[in-house]
């Protein structure tokens, strides 16, 4: 699928950093797959940021000998800087990354750029924890990616699945309207700009792929997942206050639903509620047993509740207030936690009680005494959401549902 006015349909970025053992093989065989499988025009562009190796010699080399291969160079490390410079300059209408290694079978290629070209989607990634992705990496770095997403879903409120599979792609205005928005240069680029692209209202594409695993992974876990961390953090404080322009963008770009959702009837907002209120006293109670033995009773009160009110107020926006999109995400995320800090108190202090009644009150009694609590703070939760958290809310749904009948 080649644009109308006959320019250049993709461009592949490959972002590298002394890869001088793999570098040849890997673009010889992307370059390869391009030229019998992608029916669009291409180019392949290597990004190099700052190589201290033969990286430099082999990519130069490989741009003068093979067409429709360009090289690259920045003297500064960082993924997000090497795409940064490469999409910026591109004159593709979708532009694309992935990783040197080739760990994405390149099959998954052709159905991760069609929806950018045909114009249906926005952004398209490459997922590894869908049903029918196919993986093979060491128990260590499943568990660490699947907690990577599961918190990333759960505190910023996304829908996509996987954040850090080197396999994207994105349409060229997409890119220039987002990337200036992203702080960010090296391994959170991805995530924050995925962040930001759905708070803004666009469509991400998933498709499932099948990824191995390189044993030759440089990359430092540890300090990569602090710093993603950080970036959450980082993250969730911009859009709390304003600074990313995401109402903007979403005039400019983003997909108004066909027909707007309606909420829940005042019944209907009790049931759901009980619902995941059941869920979540279940949660803390699981929680708190696996957390009581290291931490401690209040400790573990404490880290049981914070973890069960992040989903606890995830899933009352969604399923019993029956909000969804950007408006007003974090600031009702930043109410809720001040209900969880009134939850905690409530639950301290009955905790607190129970101990000087009997100081040497097993864990089952904690429990039951820390359920009970739960019980009343759950129905204060309810209280508390209905009348504060979403009130505003309702008043600027009215005002849209009136906007959308007399459009």
């Amino acid at each position: 699928m080649t644009p109308s006015y006959g320019g250049l349909a993709l461009e592949i970025v490959v972002p590298v950093f002394n890869e001088e053992a793999v570098l040849e093989n890997s673009i010889t065989r992307l370059a390869e797959y391009l030229t019998h499988e992608m029916p669009s025009t291409w180019k392949i562009t290597i990004a190099d940021n700052a190589s201290t190796d033969r990286t430099p010699v082999i990519a130069a080399r490989l741009s003068e000998n093979m067409p429709n291969v360009e090289y690259r160079r920045l003297e500064v490390k960082g993924r997000g800087f090497a795409l940064r410079d490469a999409w910026g300059a591109s004159e593709a209408k979708v532009l694309a990354y992935l990783d040197v290694d080739l760990s994405t079978d390149l099959a998954a290629l052709p159905p991760l750029v069609a929806p950018l070209l045909s114009g249906h989607s926005d952004i398209s990634i490459g997922t590894r924890l869908g049903q029918s992705s196919r993986v093979s990496r060491g128990p260590k770095r499943e568990f660490i990616s699947r907690s990577y997403n599961f918190l990333l879903r759960r505190t910023m409120q996304v829908r996509f699945s996987d954040a850090q599979c080197g396999f994207k792609a994105i349409r060229a205005d997409v890119a220039k309207r987002l990337v200036p928005h992203v702080e960010d240069n090296s391994w959170f680029f991805d995530t924050e700009l995925l962040i930001i692209a759905e708070r803004s209202g666009l469509r991400i594409h998933e498709i499932p792929v099948d990824w191995v695993d390189d044993p030759d992974s440089r990359v430092d876990i540890k300090q990569t997942a602090l710093d993603d961390l950080r970036g959450m953090v980082r993250v969730a404080g911009s859009l709390m206050k304003g600074v990313i322009p995401v109402a903007a963008i979403y005039a400019e770009l983003g997909r108004r639903p066909i027909v707007p959702l309606g909420r829940p009837s005042f019944f209907g907002q009790v049931l759901r509620f009980g619902l995941v209120g059941v869920a979540s006293t279940l949660a803390f109670a699981l929680l708190y047993l696996v957390l009581q033995g290291p931490f401690g009773a209040q400790e573990a009160n404490f880290l049981a509740l914070l973890l069960t009110a992040i989903g606890n107020t995830a899933a009352n926006r969604r399923f019993t207030f029956g909000i969804s999109g950007p408006e007003k995400l974090f600031t009702q995320q930043f109410q809720g936690l001040i209900v969880f800090l009134l939850a905690w108190t409530i639950t301290s202090v009955s905790l607190g009680v129970l101990h000087a009644a009997n100081p040497e009150a097993a864990p089952a009694l904690e429990l039951l005494a820390l359920t009970a609590a739960n019980i009343f703070a759950t129905l204060m939760r309810f209280v508390l959401l209905r009348l504060w958290v979403f009130r505003v809310w309702q008043h600027h749904r009215h005002a849209e549902l009136t906007e959308v009948a007399h459009a």
